[in-house]
């Protein structure tokens, strides 16, 4: 009878032991998940965290060290390098830590700021690829006549993408929605499982904004920009059906990547923002978290390392083949065909290909240039990356 009494009166205080370590993760790991799940996230983290540090690390250095690479054209694929350098150096870091450990040891103040600074820094990331898409449709297309795109468009676009994105990601810190640790314990993100209505109109709001917006900048844009060089490769401008080509392939690779990095995390924040009492594995939910996260990895190599200019300076850098003499290193509008604008990379290499108003007939190479035009011809290859 007493040993029956004793099992029954520690029955309730068992339960709430093991409530308070299942329902708070700053304080013990998840009981109902083996720790070699925590073993394998961090491992893997610490592979992509490595891998995305490295790669847009040396971006950076690569875009200081050689002045040709600080273009505008360029200015948008630094900026993303950026903002994947500080994904993987807050959450990346973050995560691999705290899944070591098992559980979000750092406390309830870390997670507000790796759920913010991870959220924030991702959808800078994410709309410099949007932005990156619309400033090769404004090269290729020209749908400003004979604007060009100058330094000072380039730092709007800067501008326009931390504000924006700084916009719909500082809301949570303010209590419209929160940043919350997620349903395996060791990262921290917007809460998608709430109830309430205030916080679900954030989460449609984010979703719109951080997600379809975007998607349909570089849907609009790079079906724009395909279909034009689908145009002019149609008439006698055949050495536009190279490139045509080469964008083609491209655009399918920026698109796919696009959506296999992001696309998982935007139908998991739908699917529990529209049930939220869905019962999902705590592995399963913390998925496309991981996807999101991976994107710093194949960031770099699509759309830098795919880069002519970008890979040119590299192997220069690594080897220090390609140097050319100092007689070489400025490059003036008095050498026929080669202006300052050449530096501008693939992108005004291949709008020098297609004449103005989407005409069929290439410009001779002995016209002159206006003001207004991009480069005639592309630098040679050998010649990209003078130090």
């Amino acid at each position: 009878m007493d040993s029956s009494n004793q099992s029954v009166s520690a029955a309730p205080g068992a339960a709430p032991a093991e409530l308070s370590t299942t329902h708070d993760p700053f304080s013990a790991p998840i009981r109902n998940i083996e720790p070699w799940n925590f073993t394998i996230l961090a491992v893997l983290m610490f592979v992509v965290t490595s891998l995305s540090l490295s790669e847009n690390f040396l971006v950076m250095f690569v875009t200081f060290k050689y002045k040709q690479l600080r273009q505008p054209l360029n200015y948008i694929i630094v900026n993303l390098a950026i903002a994947d350098f500080l994904v993987s150096l807050t959450g990346g870091v973050i995560s691999f830590l705290t899944n070591a450990r098992g559980y979000f040891f750092l406390g309830r103040w870390a997670c507000v700021l790796e759920g913010f600074a991870v959220t924030f820094f991702g959808i800078v990331a994410l709309w410099s690829l949007a932005v990156l898409s619309f400033e090769r449709f404004f090269v290729i297309c020209r749908p400003l006549g004979n604007i060009r795109l100058q330094a000072k468009h380039a730092v709007l676009g800067l501008l326009f993408v931390w504000t924006f994105s700084f916009i719909w990601t500082f809301p949570p810190v303010l209590g419209w929605n929160r940043y919350t640790v997620s349903k395996i314990g060791t990262t921290c993100e917007p809460d998608w499982y709430t109830t309430s209505m205030i916080n679900h109109s954030y989460i449609i709001t984010f979703f719109t904004t951080c997600f379809i917006l975007p998607l349909g900048v570089i849907f609009f844009c790079y079906g724009k920009l395909l279909r034009k060089l689908r145009k002019v490769s149609h008439g006698r401008l055949a050495n536009a059906r190279k490139p045509e080509r080469q964008v083609t392939r491209m655009v399918v690779v920026m698109i796919v990547a696009f959506m296999v990095g992001w696309t998982p995390y935007a139908v998991f924040s739908i699917l529990v923002t529209a049930h939220p009492t869905i019962e999902l594995d705590p592995r399963l939910a913390s998925i496309p978290a991981f996807f999101s996260k991976t994107a710093a990895v194949y960031n770099p190599v699509i759309y830098v390392f795919m880069n002519k200019q970008f890979r040119k300076c590299l192997i220069q850098l690594f080897t220090g083949m390609g140097t050319i003499p100092d007689s070489n290193l400025n490059q003036t509008s008095e050498r026929p065909g080669i202006t300052a604008e050449s530096h501008t990379g693939e992108m005004s290499a291949i709008a020098a290909r297609i004449p103005m108003g989407g005409s069929a007939s290439p410009r001779s190479d002995d016209s002159p240039t206006d003001c207004g035009s991009f480069a005639q011809l592309p630098i040679p290859e050998n010649k990209v990356c003078p130090m």
